[in-house]
């Protein structure tokens, strides 16, 4: 499998690694610590030399109960860390945004991928996705971030993620978005309960019926806390359990906080499973 991203393919015969640069002040793992240029450049690199394929920039933390920032504000923290890691790594750059206004500038910065948790249904995102002929990733959330954690409820959570995502690959399709263009991201976290996460990594191969690139961001996450007891900073080994599981169930891009280990693990998990039943 091939995704097309503005910087050409992206080959995804074998897992990769997305590596998670928040430049921001607030997000839940690492809030406060790349804000600066100089240190979000530290730690590209270090992810880069790791074996990170993507690198994705956010600029607005979305954790549960977050509160959203301007576009000016987030341009202002993502366009001169974007245009920094393209002009120095040979590395594909992901822009983590719904604002239509941050897509343009930061593709403009040499960003080649849009991650979007709200799968282009913000204000003119679809529109701008389209225009910009860049690569996408489709998220499912319930709510928003705010207070996505609040009650989340489901009649089945695997049904209606996969009925959600069909509806907005259909709808990326209909403004002109291609589908070698799509990436496809079951949203663990937002707007679930440990239990709908639980479920929905069990049976994530439901959504190989889209034919599109799966990919998961399980790294550090609260679930990861309830199942272990383990704190934010202290949960790499169920980290890596998750991001197993999930390439074993047919997912193509894991997204973390956690490069170099996640990288070691899927290279273990590649070499395995082309030999099970």
């Amino acid at each position: 499998m091939q995704l097309h991203t503005r910087n050409g393919l992206l080959d995804l015969s074998s897992p990769v690694v997305m590596g998670v640069l928040n430049v921001t002040d607030d997000s839940f793992s690492d809030g406060g610590r790349f804000v600066q240029v100089d240190a979000a450049l530290r730690q590209a690199s270090r992810m880069v030399e790791e074996g990170a394929s993507i690198i994705d920039v956010g600029g607005e933390s979305t954790r549960p109960g977050s509160q959203p920032v301007s576009g000016q504000a987030e341009v202002e923290r993502v366009v001169p860390v974007v245009a920094a890691i393209c002009e120095r790594f040979d590395v594909l750059v992901s822009v983590d945004t719904g604002k239509a206004t941050v897509m343009s500038e930061a593709v403009a910065a040499g960003a080649a991928m849009i991650n979007d948790v709200y799968a282009l249904r913000g204000e003119d995102s679809l529109a701008e996705a389209a225009r910009l002929d860049v690569a996408v990733c489709l998220m499912h959330m319930q709510g928003v971030p705010a207070t996505m954690q609040d009650d989340p409820r489901y009649e089945n959570v695997v049904d209606e993620v996969a009925a959600f995502l069909e509806e907005r690959v259909r709808a990326c399709e209909e403004a002109g978005l291609g589908r070698d263009r799509i990436v496809i991201d079951p949203g663990f976290g937002f707007g679930k309960t440990v239990q709908h996460n639980i479920r929905l990594l069990a049976n994530l191969e439901a959504l190989q019926v889209l034919q599109l690139p799966i990919l998961v961001g399980l790294s550090r996450k609260g679930m990861l806390g309830t199942l272990t007891g383990r704190s934010v900073g202290d949960r790499l080994a169920g980290g890596l359990a998750a991001a197993v599981l999930a390439v074993a169930r047919g997912a193509h891009i894991v997204r973390t906080h956690d490069v170099g280990p996640t990288v070691d693990a899927l290279k273990v998990a590649a070499a395995v499973m082309p030999h099970g039943a």
